[in-house]
């Protein structure tokens, strides 16, 4: 990966950690499907509580409350812009996918035209004890959305 191109990423993480897309639990529409998860990550302390709104198939929004570095609530930002208005089932995959760019160690390059600003992510795969706090979000928007089908099916 370029310099220059790192430099963007790391800019697009700050910008997301200092403004947060999302940040804030919003109040419920009365009848929507909701689905919520709270994550932790025990080893350095990040917190996550997601709400994900559904309406029919389709991620009508996410909101967010949360405490930790600057590389978890950056992803959950991110995360909040790249998944509203989208198909549960496109949302879902997209969280495989970049569990797959996370969990690579840095031997896959993220592709920007599916993934977006989680991108940006990309270098923080060749650190393991990061990897954590980018997919925190991820895999509290995971639940959520199980948690809503499940509402919607039971």
């Amino acid at each position: 990966m370029s310099s220059d191109l790192q430099q963007l990423y790391q800019q697009i993480i700050l910008e997301h950690a200092k403004a947060r897309h999302g940040d804030g639990l919003a109040l419920v529409p009365f009848g929507a499907r909701l689905g919520e998860s709270h994550q932790l990550n025990p080893t350095c302390g990040d917190e996550i509580t997601l709400r994900a709104v559904l309406d029919g198939s389709t991620v009508e929004g996410i909101s967010w409350e949360g405490q930790g570095c600057s590389i978890s609530m950056a992803s959950a930002s991110v995360l909040t812009d790249l998944m509203a208005g989208l198909p549960d089932g496109q949302a879902l995959k997209l969280v495989g996918e970049f569990r797959e760019v996370m969990r690579s160690r840095g031997s896959i390059e993220a592709d920007e035209e599916v993934l977006g600003d989680a991108a940006a992510f990309s270098g923080v795969a060749r650190y393991p004890a990061r990897v954590k706090c980018a997919m925190l979000a991820w895999v509290a928007l995971e639940e959520a959305v199980q948690a809503a089908n499940r509402t919607a099916s039971g």
